[in-house]
């Protein structure tokens, strides 16, 4: 009667891990006795590691990962721009915790989205929060934040984050209200918190891609002289999986 009045109690409070793993114990044969310390240690553990996975998995949902992607699963080879020891580097998340950027460009289909990706993954792992973002929907959510009066929240949202990775930067030209909107959000952020970049054009170009000179200045002083670079190279990794599936 006590035992089962506990579970309930352990259901009602939501410990619903712990309750399970009272009720192992209690199944236990006499073989495996523990001791009142290693019976209170194992029901702490388990429901500790279930509330861990747990908020891990909200913060990688909340994330919002365009592919499915770790930095376990990134080919580090040399020919491609990315070596072993760097990918070690920033598995660590040391340049999260250091408020430090990380800028991925390449040619389209060498695999920046999905570096992105494991790098936003590989921050929600260590237990910060995330999010991967592609600029033109960046913009345009934005541009309707303006409208509805909710712009102010909308970048106090954005700032919150540990990790914001900005996918396909200046995959077009951008507007000159487009323009002070990405400032806006890089400007929130900078010395505060990290941003990812992922794009086709190399750094050197982008003063020149976003055509304001003054802007220019501002949002490349404030992303590239603080960041890890990682240009990749290499055919397309898609061509590569559709020659593999046609041979298939």
């Amino acid at each position: 009667m006590i035992t089962e009045e506990t579970i309930h109690k352990l259901v009602s409070m939501r410990l619903h891990t712990m309750a399970k793993a009272f009720r192992e114990l209690l199944e236990m044969s006499p073989a495996h006795e523990l001791s009142f310390e290693e019976r209170i240690g194992m029901l702490v553990d388990r429901e500790w590691s279930d509330r861990d996975n747990r908020r891990l998995a909200r913060r990688i949902k909340d994330a919002k990962l365009p592919v499915h992607a770790a930095l376990e699963d990134v080919v580090a080879d040399a020919s491609r721009g990315l070596d072993k020891a760097v990918l070690r580097q920033l598995a660590t998340c040391a340049w999260v915790r250091a408020k430090q950027n990380v800028i991925v460009v390449g040619a389209t289909g060498v695999g920046k989205t999905f570096v992105g990706a494991a790098l936003a993954q590989a921050a929600c792992r260590n237990g910060f929060r995330a999010v991967c973002l592609r600029v033109p929907r960046l913009v345009q959510d934005l541009a309707i934040a303006r409208g509805d009066g909710t712009y102010r929240n909308e970048l106090q949202r954005l700032a919150r984050f540990d990790v914001l990775v900005l996918d396909d930067f200046l995959i077009g030209p951008m507007k000159d209200v487009e323009r002070r909107d990405l400032l806006e959000v890089i400007e929130d952020r900078y010395d505060r918190s990290s941003t990812v970049i992922t794009s086709q054009l190399p750094t050197k170009s982008w003063h020149e891609t976003l055509a304001d000179p003054t802007i220019a200045d501002a949002i490349c002083d404030r992303l590239v002289h603080n960041a890890h670079l990682v240009a990749l190279r290499g055919p397309s990794m898609r061509k590569k999986k559709g020659i593999s599936s046609e041979t298939t």
